[in-house]
C-alpha cells in the first residue's frame, strides 16, 4: 500500500465537479454554552500545544482578542485534550490583504482529530474560498479530498465565518478493523455543508484514504500551511463533548 501510495500523483485525487452553490450568510457568533470548554477565550494559547512536540506551548501570535498562524516556524498546534464525540464552534478568517490563487489563497485546515505529527487526521478544509476556483473537494468546508461541501457560504477576505461541527470518532475491533467509521455534521456560516458524512479515513494529500491504524480519542489540530499568502486569524473555539 505504501509503495502504491507514493506512485500516485497529488493530481489524481482532485475532482472539479461539481461545484458547489455559492450563497449569502454570515458568520454565527456565539456565547458558549454553560457546559462548554472553551478552548481560546481571547487571552491565551494556554489549551494548545505545538503538534510536533507537545511539551512546548503553541506559539502562535494572541492580540485583540483573536490568535493568528505563525508562519516563522511555529508549525502546528493542537489541544493539550484528547477529545473523542464531541459539538465544536470556530471562527476564522482570512485577512483582507489576501494574496495568491487556489490552495495558496489562505490556506489552513482543522482537524477534527489529530492522529500523529504533521498533517495527520481528518481534515476539514479552511480556505479562501470566496471567488477563489480550486479543485472543490478541496475548498473551504470540503473533507480534504473526500467530500465536496453542499454549498459554498464563505465570505468574503477580512470578514469572519465560522464553522459549527459535531463530530462522531471511529471505533475499532480487538484486532484493529474497522468498527465504526468516523462521521461529522458541519454548518459553515449557519449553512448545512458536510450532512452526517460517513468519512473514508483520515484525510489524505496523496493517495486514497483508509482507515490504516486504530486510534481513540484525540487533539484537535490546527494547520501552518505555509504557503506564502497572510496568515489566518482565529478565535471564540468552545467545545462540548458529547
Amino acid at each position: 500500500m505504501a509503495n502504491a501510495q507514493e506512485k500516485t500523483k497529488p493530481e489524481q485525487t482532485e475532482v472539479y465537479t461539481p461545484v458547489p452553490k455559492v450563497v449569502s450568510a454570515k458568520a454565527v457568533l456565539t456565547t458558549p454554552p454553560s457546559d462548554a470548554n472553551v478552548l481560546f477565550d481571547g487571552k491565551d494559547l494556554s489549551k494548545w500545544v505545538m503538534t510536533n512536540d507537545r511539551d512546548k506551548p503553541a506559539s502562535w501570535k494572541v492580540a485583540n482578542g483573536v490568535f493568528t498562524v505563525n508562519k516563522q516556524g511555529g508549525g502546528n498546534i493542537e489541544t493539550k485534550q484528547s477529545f473523542l464525540n464531541y459539538q465544536l464552534h470556530i471562527e476564522w478568517q482570512v485577512p483582507a490583504n489576501i494574496s495568491g490563487k487556489g490552495q495558496g489563497r489562505g490556506n489552513s485546515g482543522l482537524f477534527l482529530a489529530s492522529i500523529g505529527k504533521g498533517d495527520d487526521g481528518y481534515e476539514l478544509q479552511i480556505l479562501d474560498s470566496y471567488q477563489n476556483d480550486t479543485y472543490t473537494n478541496g475548498q473551504a468546508a470540503s473533507i480534504y479530498k473526500q467530500f465536496v461541501p453542499l454549498a459554498n457560504p464563505t465570505n468574503k477576505p477580512g470578514e469572519w465565518n465560522s464553522y459549527d461541527i459535531v463530530w462522531t470518532a471511529p471505533t475499532f475491533n480487538e484486532d484493529k478493523s474497522v468498527k465504526t467509521p468516523a462521521r461529522v455534521t458541519v454548518l459553515f456560516n449557519g449553512v448545512l455543508v458536510q450532512d452526517n458524512t460517513i468519512l473514508k479515513g483520515p484525510t489524505q494529500y496523496i493517495g486514497d484514504p483508509a482507515y490504516r491504524k486504530a486510534h481513540g480519542a484525540s487533539p484537535i489540530k490546527l494547520q501552518s500551511h505555509g504557503d506564502p499568502s497572510e496568515p489566518l486569524s482565529f478565535r471564540n473555539i468552545w467545545i462540548r463533548e458529547l
